[in-house]
């Protein structure tokens, strides 16, 4: 698993690029703070190497907690920022800092 930041500098916006690398999976989204944990707002999409990527337009100088859903399981980013506990799932999130 990725995440790319781009930083616009005509924008308060970081472009961030989310990339899940599966060979057999068949849905992949992220959710988090930035979208409500709403999965139909952020599917990712399948890549012709098999994996799932999808970019976001999010703002700058924001802190987001999140997740990806994998065919329904939810799985933590590898490479996140850092990692929060969140009494609710009763597990750690990824966190996303911009």
């Amino acid at each position: 698993m990725a995440i790319a930041k781009k930083y616009l500098k005509t924008k308060p916006v970081c472009k961030v690029t989310f990339t899940v690398p599966t060979d057999d999976a068949k849905k992949v989204a992220v959710v988090g703070d930035f979208n409500n944990w709403n999965a139909k707002k952020s599917a990712l999409k399948k890549q012709k190497n098999g994996s799932f990527k999808g970019t976001f337009d999010l703002p700058k100088e924001t802190t987001f907690e999140f997740k990806y859903i994998v065919d329904g399981e939810y799985v933590n980013e590898g490479e996140a920022d850092r990692y929060q506990w969140n009494d609710f799932a009763g597990s750690e999130n990824a966190v996303l800092e911009l």
